[in-house]
């Protein structure tokens, strides 16, 4: 009866779980529905300004280069590793982790290198073997185009004051519920882009050209942090919603095989009581 009372126990105890991984998934299910809007809607208004850009930054002379183009020696290096403030999201945290280092071990291990991170599970990782420079948890609250333009006007005074030669940005990017790519992109300074003589625009600039590049760029830079937030939270909840998914499959499989376990428990031990109670009854008989 002990194996019984503790089979008992454990199915209680699964289903609870299952439970919970059933409303999570649900929860990150609608969340997903909302993020996956927003940075599919936002994808083809970044893709144009940066393709604008670098039309026009190719038609341009090198000395009319923006100040966030300048190419200095790598000395110190500033790693911004997005994350997310809460776990159960399968790999999604440990992805970004362990990105960063393959980075850091791969093209700067002899650099004064530094993380931004922003959400919390990067930095309780990073933090243990690396600096930290920063740490941003608040953003994912509201997260919007102001909060972000905030963070990345924080990042180009960085690098325009020196502190930072290199400024990268390390992140999930939206694929699909169930898919995340993580990508590791040079925020600063912007890549060059080589000068094709074959471009021509055909176009009448007011003001110049020069002026609206120049316009241009530190927009472009805000929306390059704030499209990254953006896939970052939305992979954030795909992960999540695919790793409750599987939790739950994996507790209805447990579950069941625990009952079918508990039923040819309590069939052999009705079994024995009979077993012991017709031996008994042929006992007085004889």
């Amino acid at each position: 009866m002990a194996n019984l009372k503790e089979l008992r126990s454990r199915i209680t105890s699964v289903s609870s779980t299952m439970q919970i991984t059933s409303a999570m998934k649900m929860v990150s299910a609608a969340k997903l529905s909302k993020a996956q809007d927003a940075i599919t809607a936002m994808r083809p208004y970044s893709e144009k300004l940066s393709e604008l850009l670098q039309s026009l930054s190719a038609t341009l002379d090198s000395e009319q280069s923006s100040k966030y183009s300048e190419q200095r020696e790598v000395n110190n290096v500033l790693i911004v590793s997005i994350s997310s403030n809460r776990g159960l999201a399968g790999a999604f945290n440990s992805n970004i982790v362990k990105a960063s280092k393959y980075v850091v071990n791969r093209d700067y291990e002899n650099k004064n290198v530094e993380f931004f991170t922003i959400g919390k599970k990067a930095n309780d990782i990073l933090k243990k073997t690396h600096k930290i420079f920063r740490n941003e948890t608040e953003i994912y609250d509201d997260l919007s185009f102001e909060n972000a333009e905030a963070v990345a006007q924080n990042l180009m005074e960085l690098f325009v004051e020196g502190k930072y030669d290199k400024i990268i940005l390390v992140y999930n990017q939206f694929v699909n519920a169930a898919t995340q790519k993580v990508q590791v992109e040079q925020f600063l300074p912007i890549v060059p882009v080589e000068k094709d003589e074959n471009v021509t625009l055909d176009y009448i600039f007011e003001p110049s050209k020069e002026e609206i590049v120049l316009e241009l760029i530190p927009k472009s830079l805000k929306m390059q942090v704030y499209k990254a937030l953006r896939d970052s939270f939305a992979s954030e909840h795909g992960a999540r919603m695919t790793a409750m998914h599987k939790a739950t499959d994996n507790a209805t499989e447990l579950r069941d095989s625990l009952k079918l376990s508990y039923n040819k428990a309590r069939q052999a031990s009705i079994t024995n009581e009979i077993l012991e109670i017709v031996g008994g009854a042929e006992a007085l008989n004889k």
